[in-house]
């Protein structure tokens, strides 16, 4: 490994920087969007219960705001639970869309060194292409093996571009569908609690016949 980034010469040194700065978002990412931090089991279920036994204080709305991602989704409609729920929906939106762009903290860099990888790769090939060829000029052509060992020295970058790529591509991909797939989760919590805490609501399911 050492012989090859030796090889590939000092346009392996941004490549290297880009792996390592991916590795860390990917590991950082991993531990904070796991599914119990995001959305804890059972919060929802909870403060639906909080709602129908009227136990709302601030002090409840503050630690559920501090709880967790859902949590302070919550904690936004209940702070305007007695607002019409057009307007307690546009505080959750609103809410949901920091709580989005939180969420994808560090993926825009991601996709950056995904983007980036593949052409830092091509730049180092074209440097050791281009110092190769004024080596023929001084030199001459010489060996042809060594000809031959130079062009595969110069392609050393384009491969170490397209190993920090593929998996910062990847890994952008799924972080962002793992997002996505928490917010339509938090979505759907939000709605849930605001048919619980809507007045409405409670008026149709107390009027509606028994079975």
């Amino acid at each position: 490994m050492l012989e090859l980034v030796k090889a590939g010469g000092w346009p392996m040194l941004p490549l290297l920087l880009l792996s390592a700065i991916a590795l860390a978002i990917i590991v950082e990412r991993f531990w904070a969007l796991r599914r119990k931090t995001v959305l804890p089991p059972g919060l929802g279920g909870e403060v639906r219960a909080w709602a129908a036994r009227g136990s709302l204080d601030p002090t409840h709305i503050d630690s559920l705001r501090g709880n967790s991602p859902l949590g302070a989704l919550l904690a936004a409609a209940l702070d305007v639970r007695s607002r019409p729920r057009e307007e307690i929906r546009e505080r959750v939106e609103d809410v949901g869309r920091h709580l989005a762009h939180r969420m994808e903290r560090y993926l825009n860099a991601l996709g950056t060194i995904a983007a980036a990888g593949p052409l830092l790769g091509l730049f180092g090939t074209v440097v050791g292409m281009i110092q190769m060829f004024l080596g023929i000029m001084d030199y001459g052509v010489g060996d042809v093996n060594q000809l031959a060992g130079g062009i595969g020295k110069a392609l050393v970058c384009t491969a170490a571009g397209m190993i920090v790529a593929v998996p910062a591509l990847m890994f952008h991909r799924y972080f962002r569908a793992r997002v996505d797939s928490y917010l339509v989760d938090m979505e759907h919590e939000a709605i849930q609690l605001m048919d619980a805490i809507d007045p409405r609501a409670k008026r149709v399911a107390a009027t509606a016949p028994q079975g």
